[in-house]
């Protein structure tokens, strides 16, 4: 008597392969892909509107590398001078002048990491916080106005203005987060309200003497920051980079903390996971949606203080937030929003930022391109098996598919194995 074979089990896979998987499986990927073909797709558009490409591209068939030849000069040139405006420039005489596109580059990236940061926080607690350039707007205006207005002694000046920035973007964001909280009113909606309620309240004030207007003007500006409440330089006079970006650093590793470490950021794991779930687990669901959001506007908040004492420090207007608030969504979902991911991506953001004025000014390119580029990432990020199919990477549910359907066939393989026993012992 025969007994029937044991089902054989396909071999486990080899540590390489298993490495390129989760290569190729991760969301990290996705995000460097699509930075290369928002880049690809800006570098099509270069050409498009380059005066050169269109006049060779009229004789084509005649001597096409001519035109192939003005492409490559056009889309060479505009990206070599975003690098040279954004990281290094190979043609400045000194090695200061050399490296001091990198410390614009940081600067820029300086408020786009703390607001980036913040919306990111927002969205592990399953909230969406577009409402930064109204948090932002009301902690430039509570800075701004002790920066200018009080007198204190260095470095307590910038201290209480820093504090008083933060102070006011939480509160303006907690706004949302106790409507959400008891009312169940959606934080999208209760955010872009908030955000018109405070770019109209900051221009009464900024009209009004007394409150922001600098005294014996008639602009709607506000007086220079005093230097007691500035932030210092890191670099020098001779750079712009300054202490701002010393506490986007430390903001960073806070949210990381946060995030990954403390109580506090696995119940906002939790609540944006499944709210109900969460609940049903003792998670007291409404705190956690007005600490989240009173902590995301702390952070904006601090994007806001980094323009009025690290950026502008001649005294600011309404428009302060530089778009930075929007900006910041943009950031946050290129980072995955995780905290070193947000970090990152908000570097590569204040790298087309600082970029984009030195390949306007030296290839002649719109502005606007760089501003396409930036919405084609975003758009490759939110299409996933757009990026993978254009790429041919391995879908994970494909792969989850094919183990389901082995393990099914081997649990089958089993099944009928354990009958042929007990049938032949019978």
């Amino acid at each position: 008597m025969t007994t029937p074979s044991e089902p054989t089990e396909a071999p486990p896979p080899s540590k390489w392969h298993d490495t390129f998987r989760r290569i190729t499986q991760g969301n990290a990927i996705i995000s460097v892909l699509a930075v290369l073909l928002a880049l690809v797709v800006g570098g099509i558009l270069i050409a498009v509107t380059d005066e050169d490409v269109q006049a060779a591209a009229k004789y084509f068939f005649a001597r096409p590398g001519d035109t192939i030849a003005a492409v490559w000069s056009a889309v060479w040139g505009a990206y070599a001078a975003l690098f040279q405006g954004a990281i290094y420039n190979f043609g400045a005489p000194t090695f200061a002048r050399a490296i001091r596109p990198l410390t614009e580059t940081l600067t820029f990236a300086t408020p786009l990491i703390a607001a980036g940061l913040g919306v990111a926080l927002a969205f592990r607690i399953g909230m969406f916080n577009i409402g930064g350039r109204g948090q932002m707007l009301m902690a430039s205006a509570a800075a701004g106005y002790i920066g200018f207005a009080w007198d204190l002694p260095f470095p307590l000046h910038m201290i209480v203005a820093l504090l008083a920035g933060l102070i006011a973007g939480a509160l303006w964001a907690g706004i949302a987060g106790v409507l959400k909280a008891t009312t169940g009113a959606h934080e999208v909606i209760v955010t872009i309200m908030l955000n018109y309620v405070a770019f109209y309240l900051i221009s009464w004030m900024l009209r009004t003497p007394g409150l922001l207007q600098a005294p014996g003007s008639s602009n709607p500006k506000t007086a220079p920051m005093k230097a007691t409440a500035i932030f210092p330089d890191l670099l020098g006079p001779q750079f712009n980079l300054h202490f701002g970006f010393i506490l986007s650093i430390a903001a960073t590793f806070l949210v990381a903390w946060i995030i990954n470490r403390s109580s506090l950021g696995f119940k906002f794991r939790a609540v944006g996971v499944n709210p109900n779930a969460a609940r049903v687990a003792g998670i007291n669901v409404r705190n956690m949606y007005i600490y989240g959001m009173l902590i995301s506007g702390a952070l904006l908040g601090l994007a806001g203080v980094n323009q009025v004492l690290g950026t502008i420090t001649t005294g600011f207007s309404a428009d302060i937030d530089a778009g930075i608030g929007f900006d910041a969504i943009t950031v946050a979902l290129l980072g995955r929003s995780t905290p070193w991911g947000t970090f990152a991506a908000g570097i590569l953001f204040g790298a087309f930022k600082a970029g984009g004025f030195s390949m306007q000014a030296a290839q002649q390119i719109p502005i606007e391109i760089v501003a396409v580029v930036q919405s084609l990432i975003v758009l490759f990020i939110a299409a996933p098996p757009l990026v993978r199919t254009i790429f041919f990477l391995p879908s994970p549910e494909r792969d989850r598919r094919r183990a389901e359907k082995a393990r099914q066939k081997a649990l089958k393989a089993e099944v009928k194995a354990d009958t042929e026993l007990e049938g032949a012992a019978k």
